[in-house]
């Protein structure tokens, strides 16, 4: 018998234990060998049922995902439980750590499921670009109904054992030693049980119309979601076998497409950022207690994210009124989320509990780990890391929130530069998932690794950067938005190119984005830079003369936009003063199309994204994918800007480089795109 299942005896009850570390993925060993154990288990008079069980930690986490993308070998699922229901016996599947996806559809492809309190269950195919392919749209409505169907499979989510005992997906949750429950409940069991034979009964119209447009909504209208409820609701409409049979057909289509490679490939490219050569044998310092300097927006939403860790953590600010303000904005978004059902309503106490204030640097003494989210100010940030470096314990580490600023030079104000290291979170940081970790010149490797395991703790995408301008993700967006302030100049209104971007697949248009964060975050930043500034090269001063007039966006009620009162509107003032600046620079306007609009904005991204990693500032073209998806509204199902650019036509690409030279003129950096897209040919 394969080693990726093991059959074992307790009396008349077979136990199956797939065995396939590390989270026990349903690859084609593991469907061959389960497809064999489940043939000898109703081949053997002596055994009267099985129970299906994880080795080690886990169920089945889900399928083999390095398998999708290319045909499938058989056996495939859909035969081993087919396998299972044409037995004779009954068979328990028992749950523990996680069943997603295929695993919990081989469980459902049970007769009964039993679960260790800790287990959750769910489908996340729709969030890689699928729907389930083995049953999964035609069990979860027989046992949950179609509502909470729907739900459930459109949104991805992990239910808690207690929460799918009461939906019905499981039969029992087993207080003790899960395989000891799980064979005493098989025992019990009078014969197979014939879920599936039957149809759905239609329920409440109304509500399975609502469930499904609440379902689109959430899902951005994807195909993959709208798939997923027409197979649910077919539960209700199609007899068995044929409503099975054309999920499957769904599944295999879906999964060979182009956007569930695009989620593949940030899938994969998740778990690779993690992997950071040299601190595979460190051992990261334990962080038990944290402190943030800053009560504003940042600041409470970094606290935030430290208490929803489990965390204990300290918020200071200058005065008593800060923060206070600082703490009923963190109780006040943690009462909204409970309203809203995301937390518990315990859990608003108790998280709000793990958060001190104070107005005293003194008070972070004892803490592991202090974040400044100070302004952005070189010197304001060198003043305080010199405080902290006095007063936190030896061994503590020193974190910077900057977006932009030089890592290095507020390491060199302190005695221990080794501990000094960036955790770039972004707005809101409470809910965004990405985190860029910058890692100075003298960062030591434990810190790096400090940094990331506490990312993970955090449940944040950590990716590491190097210290440039900007980082990796503000350095890509800096040079975006300079093209597309570019392309104001040449004949295009900010409407038309934020339309332009949007309808590619951004979240929102740059000059939306720059109106929602702050046009004065960005003006300090040019500021900064102006004395640096080389005058032959190419700038545009549009929105430094928003800035003087006051437009700083949505906070003052005009930017880029106007604003009435949230809804932007385009404002002829703003058409004028772009007008003006290209007259002053006799710059004869002309039509942008869409396609030029974003042909030019994604080129940029890239040519910039081949300078940045020729620097050393990101360590793979994966990270950048991960980065511009997850903290800057690039479309996930293109996979970010390298993942579209490989699917692109190489010789189109190459010359709109040359076209994007041309139009910036002076001190436009070419990066070596030719030899990037060589690569990511070769990554494949």
């Amino acid at each position: 018998m394969s080693g990726t299942v093991r059959v074992e005896r307790e009396g008349a009850i077979a136990v199956l234990a797939i065995d396939n570390p590390p989270v026990n993925a349903s690859s084609i060993e593991v469907r061959r060998a389960l497809l064999q154990a489940v043939r000898d288990v109703g081949d053997d008079p002596a055994i009267e049922a099985a129970v299906i069980i994880g080795a080690d930690k886990t169920f089945v986490a889900g399928s083999d995902i390095r398998e999708f993308g290319k045909p499938l070998e058989d056996p495939q699922l859909p035969t081993v439980i087919a396998a299972i229901q044409a037995c004779a016996k009954p068979f328990v599947a028992a749950l523990h750590g996680a069943a997603l996806g295929g695993g919990f559809e081989l469980s459902l492809g049970c007769d009964a499921r039993v679960a260790s309190a800790d287990a959750v269950v769910g489908f996340p195919e729709v969030t890689l670009g699928m729907i389930p392919g083995a049953g999964g749209t035609q069990y979860a409505p027989r046992l949950a109904g179609i509502v909470a169907a729907i739900e459930m499979i459109c949104s991805g989510r992990r239910l808690r054992a207690d929460e799918a005992l009461r939906r019905g997906l499981i039969d029992a949750v087993i207080d003790g030693d899960l395989r000891d429950g799980a064979v005493a409940f098989a025992r019990g069991l009078k014969g197979k049980r014939r879920l599936g034979l039957e149809r759905v009964p239609p329920g409440d119209s109304e509500a399975t119309e609502k469930a499904a447009s609440a379902a689109l909504r959430a899902g951005k209208n994807r195909p993959q979601v709208a798939a997923a409820i027409e197979a649910v609701k077919s539960a209700a409409t199609l007899p068995f076998d044929e409503a099975l049979a054309r999920e499957r057909a769904v599944f295999q289509r879906l999964r060979m497409g182009s956007e569930a490679a695009a989620l593949r490939h940030l899938f994969f490219a998740e778990r690779q950022a993690g992997k950071v050569a040299g601190l595979e044998d460190v051992t990261p310092r334990r962080v038990s207690c944290a402190g943030v300097v800053g009560a504003g927006t940042m600041g409470a939403g970094i606290a935030m994210c430290f208490a929803d860790a489990g965390i204990q953590v300290t918020l200071i600010d200058r005065d008593d009124e800060s923060v206070g303000r600082g703490l009923e904005r963190i109780r006040g978004t943690y009462e909204r989320m409970a309203a809203s059902g995301r937390i518990k309503a315990d859990d608003v106490q108790q998280r709000v509990r793990r958060v001190r204030t104070a107005t005293d640097l003194q008070s972070l003494a004892g803490c592991d780990l202090a974040v400044e989210a100070a302004f952005e100010d070189m010197d304001v940030k060198i003043a305080l890391f010199r405080e902290l470096d006095r007063i936190l314990p030896r061994d503590a580490v020193l974190a910077s929130n900057t977006s932009y600023l030089n890592l290095d030079q507020m390491a060199a104000a302190t005695q221990r530069p080794e501990q000094v290291v960036g955790l770039h979170f972004f707005n809101p940081a409470n809910v965004m998932k990405l985190l860029e970790v910058v890692r100075g010149g003298e960062t030591s490797a434990q810190t790096l690794a400090t940094a990331l395991d506490v990312g993970r703790r955090l449940r944040k995408i950590a990716v590491v950067a190097r210290v440039g301008e900007g980082f990796i993700g503000n350095r890509i967006y800096a040079a975006y938005r300079r093209q597309c302030e570019f392309m104001l100049e040449d004949g295009a209104y900010p409407e038309e190119v934020d339309a332009a971007l949007e309808g590619f697949g951004f979240a929102m248009g740059p000059f939306a984005v720059a109106d929602m964060s702050g046009l004065d975050i960005a003006w300090q930043m040019r500021k900064r830079l102006a004395a640096t500034r080389d005058p032959r090269e190419r700038y545009v001063a549009i929105a430094d003369r928003l800035c003087e007039q006051g437009r700083l966006g949505r906070k003052t009620g005009a930017g880029w936009y106007r604003y009435e009162p949230a809804r932007r509107v385009p404002d002829p003032a703003v058409h004028a003063l772009i007008r003006e600046a290209s007259a002053e620079k006799g710059i004869q306007r002309r039509t942008l199309g869409t396609d030029e609009i974003c042909a030019r904005a994604l080129m940029t991204m890239v040519n910039e994204t081949a300078l940045l990693l020729e620097e050393g500032i990101a360590a793979r073209p994966s990270d950048v994918d991960l980065v511009l998806v997850n903290g800057y509204g690039f479309p996930n199902y293109e996979g970010g800007p390298l993942f579209w650019a490989k699917r692109q036509d190489r010789a189109r690409l190459l010359a709109e480089q040359e076209r994007l030279a041309a139009s910036a003129g002076f001190g436009f950096r070419k990066g070596d795109v030719a030899g990037l897209l060589d690569q990511l040919a070769r990554e494949g």
